[in-house]
């Protein structure tokens, strides 16, 4: 396969994105939000060929799966990115040397952004509105899983560009094969920055590989610390919600750290969870504590080291501890650094935990489904960063621009 010249035309459409205005893109992106739903039975309908090909049962069905509320939600976040303010010329630090050389630092367009993901077709809509509104052209490589629905994705946006008279090729679907994620990473000179989105193989395989820069979203083996003055009954909604909202996407709850001094209010704080069928594997004072309280064919006790399982379907661990120290060296050792939730009264052991929980989201008193782009009013996100060079946590606009330097004098010279 030998797509050089597929990325020569994106990096060349890349630079007809600068003389495109704001406001123009604000109609564009608009436009194609009117398409997503106007075209909602197309795309449920290229959806609905992929899923035939998945087992019901495989965590990614959940993230595979379109239907008309998803892609209205898709629709309303696309409108929601065209709103925000351009994340491009600001001048991000600006200063008078006494020499009277005037010098600004603007934001600019990284240029080319080459995306590769798995069954995650929204990821195809949610990338190209905040590629283009920050006058990004994009190279996407979805998965075999998802083909038939980014397809049907691209189209639908080819289509809104051949309307406006925009050069369709700022934004490409690459075929779903081995091969093309190959020549993508080593597309050395086209793409200007590479954003894997999806497993810990997938992550771990790109920046192995990569020719190009890579901003790292990693996996998400996320924890949530049951601390020993925590109120079991928001605990109670707070874990269901980090566990249940939706269990296959990357900020969902793993492990449930408890003070052992509170596994009498475990049951409680389980209760809901078992309504939603959730299997627990348990430590041993944790099963016990659970034993007789929770369904036996959902509790298990732990027979080999589990932590650090990202479960991605309703499944969970639960690890106890006698302090919030050692809670904190667990996460240290198993976590992700995605993120990371504290139930807690104690502000001292609030703001300790916050303190020294290495990861780019830590919570307190609320679950950790809320690292999320939309959630934090950033539109949509690209992915969440859990490396600290750059980008950290959901990437949105501001962190899909780089800069330069703009130096402005008459007739200085350096001595």
């Amino acid at each position: 396969m030998e797509l050089t010249d597929t990325f020569k035309k994106v990096k060349d459409a890349s630079k007809t994105l600068a003389t495109i205005s704001d406001e123009k893109r604000k109609e564009i992106l608009l436009a194609v939000a009117d398409s997503i739903e106007s075209n909602i039975p197309q795309l449920i309908a290229s959806n609905a060929l992929d899923l035939a090909r998945m087992d019901k049962g495989d965590p990614m069905y959940d993230r595979l799966q379109l239907n008309a509320k998803r892609l209205q939600d898709i629709a309303a976040d696309m409108r929601h990115v065209s709103t925000l303010p351009s994340p491009l010329g600001r001048i991000l630090k600006e200063k008078i040397l006494d020499n009277g050389l005037h010098l600004r630092r603007i934001s600019v367009p990284f240029g080319v952004i080459g995306m590769i993901y798995e069954a995650r077709p929204n990821v195809t809509f949610d990338v190209f509105s905040l590629c283009f509104k920050s006058g990004n052209s994009c190279i996407l490589k979805g998965g075999k899983d998802a083909d038939e629905s980014n397809k049907a994705a691209i189209k639908v946006i080819h289509e809104v560009l051949k309307k406006f008279n925009i050069n369709t090729d700022i934004v490409e679907l690459l075929p779903a094969t081995h091969e093309a994620t190959a020549e993508m990473l080593t597309a050395v000179g086209y793409i200007d920055l590479c954003i894997p989105r999806g497993s810990k193989r997938l992550i771990n395989f790109v920046r192995d590989t990569a020719k190009i820069p890579v901003i790292e979203t990693g996996a998400g083996v996320v924890h949530c610390y049951f601390d020993k003055s925590g109120d079991s009954e928001i605990a109670k909604d707070i874990i269901h919600n980090a566990k249940c909202r939706r269990c296959s996407v990357c900020n969902a709850l793993d492990t449930l750290i408890i003070n052992s001094s509170r596994l009498n209010d475990l049951s409680k704080i389980c209760s809901k969870l078992a309504e939603s069928k959730v299997i627990i594997h348990a430590d041993e004072k944790a099963f016990n504590a659970l034993k007789g309280h929770y369904p036996d064919s959902l509790l298990k006790q732990i027979t080999q080291d589990i932590w650090d399982t990202e479960w991605l379907s309703m499944q969970m661990g639960i690890k106890t501890v006698d302090s919030i120290d050692e809670a904190i060296q667990h996460i240290a050792e198993y976590g992700s650094g995605h993120s990371e939730s504290i139930i807690s009264e104690d502000i001292d052991a609030q703001h300790k935990f916050q303190t020294l929980v290495d990861a780019a989201c830590v919570y307190v008193n609320v679950p950790t489904s809320f690292t999320d782009g939309s959630q934090f009013g950033l539109g949509a996100e690209i992915g969440i960063s859990t490396q600290k060079l750059g980008a950290r946590g959901p990437m949105a606009l501001e962190e899909i621009t780089t800069y330069k330097w703009l130096i402005e004098g008459h007739g200085q010279i350096r001595s």
